[in-house]
Formats: structure tokens, sequence, C-alpha cells
């Protein structure tokens, strides 16, 4: 019996020992959560209890941060704007709403749109019942007429006479109406901007129902339209991210960037409006102060922007003097420092009248979103390829011809050239030098009239190559919507010819300018960058560290080959007085044969001439990479070229004017 209770006791002390530990570890959690929640997470759950009994709402729109060229010149700022917003409250009416177009429209001076008068003499005039026959509404309870027929017929039949039974507080409240409904209903509208002192304090004492006065911020651009296409635009917050900006924190009502630096940099640029509790009687207590947004720094020069603009169009005038210039009207340069990728000027003018008058228009963002055929400046990529494949080396030389393939007209370089080398058919432009690359690529000898069978693989060899120096592919610029140019898709033998001299696939000016970037930084391939820091008060808060993509896939010696071949090319070849030699320059120029649609019948029907230069200086020690593109400069007729030399004269101009300035 002892023995009995004794294991019994022994057991039960086994259980209670274990419901202990158990009940011990129960209230460590505890303990351990508890800690969370009061000491490490104690402020966020603070700060969501304070939400839910207390309410906030934001101030006035914060303004947003500047931006700024390389040398701290403010490029674009912002200035207070007196506006007046309404916001659509939950269930408001019709007729309520036209109350407050009337209370708005006694207040501001605003210029009336006649658009709106139809509509509004409708919700006057009971939905324009009247203008609608018996008959009609017969049709319509029959479903032999639409909402959107009965819609078209009252429109159609609205007359200057019943226009002309509005008067002008009519007209102005017709107007003020329609803003009041423009866009999605949660956005705030803005009925007007720029109002006046006593128009603000009127509005402010009549305390009309979702109207509001605030001051808003507005761009101001201290350079007129030189770059403001790629400053970007703002706007209110798109249909399709609205979830996507709630998440961060914004407000429906929020003004946000749409495109390019403002859209790229928008998380640094936005500013950070007052924040304020809500009394109980309706007071305002500021919680946390509002600030400016981030300045972005750009690795813009301004002072060289501007010059650069300057020459482009004095240039494009001089060209448009020559004869055969029809269809061009339009250059695209870009100037940088090749051991960053910085862009120090980039610009695209457009001749929008004749020379006489002389307007233009920026047409920037087409360096990033427009291909172009370039014609010769590609060869570098070309001689790459070939010594990548083995089909050339260093010295390796021919005697300068023609290629005659089967069913294939003749193909030859401008000129006979002579005996040329891996140097000199750079300097001297040869495209049989070329040529020769494209069919040993093949693994085929050239013969007179023979059958070249090229693959896709062919072309492969040479666009692998292209890319490695940044040719047909996305850069990696700091700005959205970038598209690279046309990959042929056909793979005729006469095509891969022409690919190797340029005459095939089309490339953007900033794939240009990343080729020339990576040949100068000796096959050190890095991104076009714009923003150079982001700063606050002269804190850095992010910055530019220019970091290395890749290398070419190439031996040094023959990097080096290369430069050599783009050095001569400037001093005794096509590419002299492109850059003032004794800035010790290395260029090569491109001429290319491209066709346009004259008469917008979608046919290509005129077949014209683009030229192009890539270069950059010093020669061994480059501080300057420039690009220049002049698209259709002349009409080609066949053995005539036009000598209009626009790019030799930009080239010159602006670095003439880099160096001199330094």
């Amino acid at each position: 019996m002892n023995t009995k209770l004794f294991v019994y006791h022994t057991n039960n002390g086994g259980i209670m020992s274990k419901k202990s530990i158990i009940l011990g570890m129960f209230f460590i959690i505890i303990l351990i959560r508890l800690f969370y929640l009061n000491i490490i997470d104690g402020d966020k759950y603070k700060t969501l209890l304070d939400k839910k009994v207390n309410n906030y709402v934001y101030g006035e729109t914060a303004p947003r941060g500047r931006i700024l060229d390389r040398n701290g010149v403010i490029l674009v700022d912002n200035i207070g704007v007196k506006t007046v917003f309404y916001s659509k409250l939950g269930g408001i009416s019709t007729d309520e709403e036209i109350n407050i177009a009337y209370q708005l429209a006694n207040i501001l001076d605003i210029e009336v749109n006649e658009g709106s008068l139809k509509t509004f003499w409708l919700l006057k005039n009971d939905n324009g019942k009247s203008l609608i026959t018996e008959e009609e509404y017969d049709l319509y309870e029959r479903r032999k007429l639409t909402n959107n027929d009965l819609k078209n017929l009252k429109y159609g039949r609205i007359t200057d006479e019943h226009i002309q039974m509005l008067n002008d507080l009519d007209k102005k409240s017709a107007t003020i109406y329609e803003l009041m409904n423009k866009g999605y209903s949660y956005e705030k509208k803005v009925i007007v901007k720029e109002i006046s002192d006593e128009e603000y304090s009127k509005i402010v004492d009549a305390n009309i129902k979702g109207v509001t006065t605030e001051l808003t911020w507005d761009r101001v651009y201290n350079y007129g339209d030189t770059l403001k296409d790629i400053y970007g635009t703002l706007g209110n917050i798109p249909e399709e991210k609205k979830s996507e900006y709630l998440e961060k924190g914004y407000e429906l009502n929020d003004i946000v960037g749409l495109s390019y630096l403002e859209l790229q940099y928008e998380e640094y640029l936005k500013g950070e409006k007052d924040l304020y509790k809500v009394n109980k009687d309706n007071t305002l207590t500021l919680i946390e102060e509002g600030k400016r947004g981030n300045d972005l720094v750009l690795s813009i020069d301004i002072e060289v922007q501007l010059k650069l603009e300057e020459v482009i169009r004095e240039n494009i005038v001089k060209a448009k003097k020559r004869d055969n210039t029809d269809y061009f009207s339009e250059t695209y340069a870009i100037i940088g420092d090749p051991n960053t990728g910085e862009i120090i000027a980039m610009s695209g003018q457009k001749l929008i009248s004749d020379i006489a008058t002389s307007k233009f228009k920026n047409i920037n963002t087409n360096l990033i979103n427009t291909s172009y055929t370039v014609g010769s400046v590609v060869k570098m990529g070309t001689i790459s390829t070939g010594y990548k494949y083995g089909v050339i080396d260093i010295g390796s030389s021919v005697t300068d011809s023609c290629i005659k393939l089967y069913q294939v007209p003749i193909k030859c370089s401008y000129k006979s050239l002579g005996r040329i080398n891996d140097l000199t058919a750079i300097s001297k432009s040869s495209n049989y030098y070329q040529f020769k690359i494209a069919i040993g690529l093949t693994n085929n000898n050239y013969k007179y009239n023979m059958k070249l069978d090229t693959t896709k693989a062919d072309f492969e060899k040479f666009r692998n190559v292209f890319r490695e120096y940044g040719l047909g592919m996305i850069t990696g610029i700091d700005l959205p919507n970038e598209t690279t140019g046309i990959i042929g898709s056909l793979t005729q033998s006469d095509l891969l010819l022409n690919l190797s001299i340029g005459q095939y696939d089309t490339y953007t000016p900033i794939e240009l300018f990343q080729y020339v970037n990576t040949i100068a930084n000796s096959g050190l391939k890095r991104s076009p960058q714009l923003m150079k820091e982001i700063n606050y008060n002269d804190k850095i808060i992010a910055s530019n560290n220019y970091k290395i993509i890749s290398k070419v896939n190439l031996d040094d010696k023959y990097l080096t080959r290369i430069k050599e071949a783009m050095h001569l090319a400037t001093t005794s070849g096509t590419a002299r007085n492109y850059i003032n030699s004794k800035y010790n320059p290395a260029g090569k120029t491109g001429t290319s044969e491209t066709f346009i649609d004259t008469n917008n019948d979608g046919v290509m029907d005129t077949k014209t001439t683009s030229i192009a230069f890539v270069g950059f200086a010093p020669f061994d020690e480059p501080e300057y990479s420039i690009v220049v593109l002049s698209p259709n400069i002349y009409v080609s007729k066949e053995y005539e070229y036009s000598k209009v030399y626009i790019t030799r004269y930009i080239s010159r101009d602006i670095t003439n004017f880099l160096f001199e300035n330094q």
C-alpha cells in the first residue's frame, strides 16, 4: 500500500513539475511580449492609438526640392501661389454644387470657357427636356434611342439664343462648375490660381462648403525652356498608381512627378507638409512642421548648356542656307565626362519656322528615346569584333577595294583609299575593311560575286561586341522611358555588311554617348548620369558613385589601338578639325544613308544623308567626350555629297568653349 502511494505521489509530482515549467515559460513569453509592446514597439502602438483617438490633418502643400546645376546655380525653384480648391463632399447634390459655383463667381475674376456653357444651360433648364419631342421620348422608351442619342440631340439643338439667356454671372458660374467636376471625383480640384489678396480674404470669410484657399507651390524655371522637358512634369497621382502611392503615405490630392527627373527622383524631391491636430473646438495645433524637399544637384553645367544650345541653333540656321537641306531641321549633341559618365550638357534642337524668324523647339527627350542610323561611327565596334574573333590583328592590312556579292549591288568605300590597316581603316573610314571583317566572321574568304550564307549567329557576333560598348541596349541613364534603337530582324548577306558600317541597326544619341565614353575609358562601361548628389541644407543625402557596369572583353592592347586610330582620324583623317588639334583629340565621323516619308503616306520615299561625330579629348587622359548627330542633313544624290559640315562646326565650337573656360 505504501509502495503504491509512493509511486502515485512521485508521478503526480512529475506532472506538477512539468506544469510549472510550462506555466513559467508562458509567463516568460508574456513578459517578453510586454517588453516589446512597451519598450521596443511602444512608440508605434502609441501612434496608432493616438490616430484612433485624435483627428489629424495635413496643412498646405510643401514646396518640392530645388534642382541645381553642378556649381550650385538654381535651375528649378518654387513660387508660392494663392490657390482656390474644391473638394467634393459625399452626398452633395447638383443644385448645391451650382450654388457653390455662383458663390465663387460672385468673388472671383475668372476667364469664361465657352465650351462649358451648353452643359450649364441644360442644368438650369430642366436638363433640356423641352429640346426633345414626344416622338423622340417614345423612341427612347422603346429603346430605339439611347441616353447618348438624347444627349447629342440636346446639345445639337442649343442655339446662340439659348446661350444668350445666360448673363455674365451665369457664364462665370458655368466655367467654375465645370472645373469643380473635372477629373476624378476624389481629386481636389483647382478652381483658380494666383488670386488677389482681396479675393483670398473674401473666400475665407464666405466659408463656402467644400472650398478651401491654400498656398500652393508652382515650379519656376529660371532658364526658360532650357532642359524643361528633361526636368519633367508634375500633376495628380495617376489613377493606375493610386494604391502604390497610398502605400507610400501620399494623399490622393498630392502633386507628384509624372515624368523624367521629377518622376525619377520623386522620393527625394517631394516636400513634407505641416501636420496639425484638430482640437475639439476645430482649431488646429501644429504637431510636425513641414519642410521643403531635398535638392537635386545635377552634373549639368548651365553655362555650357546654354552655349551648346546657342551653337547648335546658329549652325542649324547656317546649314539650312545651303542647297539640298529641304528635310533637315534638327540636331543633337551631348557633352560629358567619360571618366564618370556625367552629362555636362545635352541638347536636341529643332527648327520650327523659316530661317528668317528662326524659332526653335527643345527636343531633348529624343536623346534617350529616338534612334537613328549613325553610319561609320560604329566602326570601332566592328574593328573590335574583328580582333575578338581573330579575323584581324594589329597591323592587318589590305588594299582598299569594293565588295560584290551574288545578287547584291557592288559596295565600296566613299573613294579608293589605297593600302590600309586597322588604324587607317578607322582614320580614313574604309568600308571595304569592315566588309572583309563581316565576311571573315562567317568563316569565308571573299571571292568576287560569291554567295554568302549568313545566319543570325553572324549578326550576333557584331551585336554582342557592340553591346559591350553600349550600342543596342539600354544605357541605364537616370531618366525613365529610355528606349533602345531598332535591331534588324533580317539576316541577308548584304545586311551583315551594312551592319558593319552602321547602316542597319539604329541607335539613340545616349547610346552613342555611352559607346564613346567606354572607348575613352579604355573599355570600362558606366551608365550616363544626370544626378550628381541629393542634399538638404548642404547635408548630402545621396550621391552618385559612378560604378563600373562592365568591361569590354578585349585585351588592353586592342583597346589602346582603337583609341590610337581615333586619334589619327582627328589629326590626319576624316575627323580632322572636329576638335582643335592642340587639345590632342580622338574621334570618328559617320555618314549614313537614310530614308524619310515626305508626304505622310507611310512610304519612305526620299533618300537623305545623316551625319554624326563621336570624340573625346585629350586622347591620352580624356576630360571631355562629345556626341553630335544631325539626321537628314541633305538630300542624297548619286555620287554627289554636299559639304554641310554642321557636326564639325558644332563639335569644334563647343570644345573650344570647354577648354578655354576651364
